[in-house]
């Protein structure tokens, strides 16, 4: 769990420390446009990705900054964990215990999921936002699986270039091989943690529907990377000057709410809200069940579609999944009733914490 975070400069927070107490529940409250969510989107980053936003990082410095921030975390383990960007940089940067460090050991040391208003839609939203929320999820258990769909992406953009400028076969032989073998390697990470966050799940069940994903349950992982490539081969024209093939890049996932016996997309706003926080539920139970680790939950205007015996029952469900849940709101006394919590209060980008 965090023991302490502190800001440097990141977005609206020129310098900001929050002491948690061990506590389970921090609870940070204050209006619109105050620094609740960038507080949330800190913490997001100490997984080692780009955050809750996704935001690019000169954009994450605040305006009348130097240019750079940081942010830098206690853990209960007495270890120190911390992202940094400096003026001119490309990217972003790790420390651990004060040493340099890769982004993907932060996600060794920290599991993180979130919720935000953007995820309330996930269920109605494109295909590729659910892919992009469940590969990430994925991730929590497999570190190397965000590496797999990045370099996915990469070959399919060098895949389409080589076809264009009519490139040696042998050459795009080489490129689909590889295609072939990360495309089965990222199914099958899907396949497993749909599985696996299924057992958690009592009122839902994830499932996941795409052409390699398909291979693989019909037979196995070589199989199918033998028949995608040979599918691959196959497919190297261009539609109006674009590449158009299937694949993990087009696979979907889908939840369906075994209690209302309906998809959840074609549920109510409310109904939606509650299947997806029981899936974060079930992700912690699995992050903890698993690994042994204490997952971070990040829950952005958590009191939204939901009224207070509602919140005051999902904050009892976190308790019981071992997290740690940093949440946001605007109405402080939603969270009265919030057992174990530390208590921060933020407007205009300070803080009060309330011990």
């Amino acid at each position: 769990m965090i023991e302490s975070l502190t800001l440097t400069d990141f977005r609206n927070h020129s310098a900001c420390r929050i002491k948690t107490a061990g506590r389970r529940n921090i609870v940070i409250t204050g209006p619109n446009g105050a620094g609740k969510t960038a507080i949330l989107e800190a913490v997001s980053m100490l997984a080692g990705d780009k955050g809750m936003r996704g935001a690019a990082m000169n954009e994450i410095a605040r305006f009348t900054g130097n240019g750079g921030f940081s942010v830098c975390a206690t853990l209960s383990d007495d270890s120190d964990i911390s992202v940094y960007f400096n003026s001119g940089d490309t990217n972003r940067h790790a420390r651990i215990d004060g040493d340099n460090a890769p982004l993907s050991e932060l996600g060794q040391k920290l599991r993180i999921v979130w919720v935000s208003p953007r995820e309330d839609r996930i269920f109605v939203d494109a295909a590729s936002e659910r892919r992009a929320f469940f590969d990430r999820m994925a991730t929590g258990f497999d570190s190397a699986h965000a590496g797999r769909t990045s370099r996915h992406a990469k070959l399919l953009t060098e895949r389409a270039g080589a076809i264009k400028n009519y490139a040696d076969s042998n050459w795009l032989d080489a490129i689909d091989a590889q295609i072939a073998a990360t495309a089965v390697a990222i199914a099958a990470a899907r396949i497993q943690y749909a599985g696996e966050v299924n057992y958690f799940l009592h009122d839902a069940a994830v499932s996941v529907d795409g052409m390699v994903e398909s291979m693989i349950l019909n037979s196995n992982a070589a199989d199918a990377e033998r028949e995608y490539l040979k599918y691959l081969k196959s497919n190297r024209n261009l539609v109006n000057d674009k590449m158009v093939i299937d694949g993990v890049n087009k696979s979907d996932f889908g939840v369906f709410n075994k209690k209302l016996n309906l998809p959840a997309n074609l549920t109510s706003t409310g109904q939606q809200k509650t299947t997806l926080l029981n899936l974060i539920l079930a992700h912690a139970k699995l992050i903890f069940t698993k690994i042994g680790a204490q997952p971070i939950i990040l829950l952005d205007e958590a009191a939204a579609h939901l009224d207070k015996n509602a919140l005051m029952e999902l904050f009892e469900k976190l308790g019981a999944s071992n997290a740690q849940v940093w949440a946001t709101g605007l109405d402080s006394n939603i969270f009265d009733d919030v057992p174990n919590a530390t208590f921060v209060t933020c407007i205009d980008g300070k803080i009060s914490n309330i011990l």
